[in-house]
């Protein structure tokens, strides 16, 4: 059996900030696959995608060039979930590789910034999951979604290390903080200082969308949500988002586009599939619709929404 990792987990096993892990999930860099009772959670090749690009980052490399290294581990990495302990992880910052047994990687006339074992990876991994657990409940993440999206993006108050002098990024994660906690004007100023500072920072133009969502302005929030698309096109609770307030504003076969490339680049999105199903249902795409909401339960079919979906599944074959 696969083992999982929640948030939690993955923070302690790289002393690394929730906030961090989560920022990095919410803008569709790195994060967890596989949901679970409602949760997100980490398989140990995500953990190995968290360190790889933990250790890009540190070495200086830019965002674009450490998803080109991500896109490269996940093709190489093995298809079985726990992945071959002699397995070497090593990059130049261009060029990713996966190497078996102790070869060190070296390519010709370039430094290898980034090289880890995958065995010492799960060493650490076990020693964590070893140490005693926290007796008292931790909060559910709360979502700043305009609905129910299959990013959480509860954020903790604390800044990373690595992000201590990055203005945009305190006020984005405090603006985040501040939503959790209802005060939605001091998020808003908040995100809007980011922008300030930061003009392409998509995601706090997502979160300003689904704060105007919530006040029932639409045109502004599908505005905020193309805004984020254009800086960054990937972003996929700013697409699914978007879906939502186009279906609101009437525009139904748009609404149902977005969430097909949703679907196409994000395929454990399950809210998405549920939502497609039912658009195409309502439009007389039958077919398509049962297999957009059987795919929602197969990723999903704990949830609340599950009895709704089969409910819906069976007004399609009546």
């Amino acid at each position: 059996m696969t083992e999982l990792y929640s948030i939690k987990d993955v923070s302690k096993i790289f002393a690394e900030k929730e906030s961090r892990l989560r920022y990095w999930q919410q803008v569709g860099f790195v994060g967890p696959t596989v949901r679970k009772g409602g949760r997100f959670y980490y398989t140990f090749a995500d953990v190995v995608a968290v360190k790889a690009a933990k250790d890009l980052l540190a070495a200086g490399l830019s965002l674009t060039k450490v998803r080109k290294n991500l896109d490269a581990l996940r093709l190489a990495m093995p298809r079985d979930p726990n992945p071959a302990l002699r397995l070497r992880i090593c990059s130049d910052g261009e060029t990713l590789v996966a190497l078996e047994d102790e070869r060190a990687f070296e390519p010709a006339s370039r430094q290898v910034v980034m090289a880890f074992n995958v065995p010492a990876l799960a060493a650490r991994v076990a020693e964590v999951m070893a140490l005693p657990r926290a007796t008292s409940p931790s909060r559910a993440p709360a979502l700043p979604a305009a609905t129910a999206s299959s990013v959480p993006v509860a954020i903790d108050a604390d800044v990373t290390a690595a992000h201590d002098g990055n203005v945009a990024y305190r006020c984005f994660v405090e603006g985040c903080e501040a939503e959790d906690a209802g005060d939605d004007a001091t998020a808003e100023h908040l995100y809007r200082q980011a922008l300030d500072v930061v003009p392409s920072l998509a995601a706090a133009l997502t979160n300003l969308g689904n704060l105007a969502y919530r006040r029932g302005e639409r045109d502004e929030a599908r505005s905020l949500y193309e805004q984020a698309l254009d800086l960054e096109p990937q972003q996929c609770e700013a697409r699914y988002n978007l879906s939502n307030v186009l279906d609101d504003l009437g525009h139904t076969e748009h609404a149902i586009a977005e969430l097909r490339q949703v679907c196409a680049t994000s395929p454990r999105f399950a809210d998405a599939h549920y939502n497609l199903g039912v658009l195409l249902a309502r439009v007389g795409g039958h077919a398509q619709a049962r297999d957009c909401l059987m795919r929602y339960l197969e990723l999903d079919g704990g949830s609340t929404w599950a009895a709704t979906a089969r409910q819906c599944l069976q007004q399609i074959a009546a």
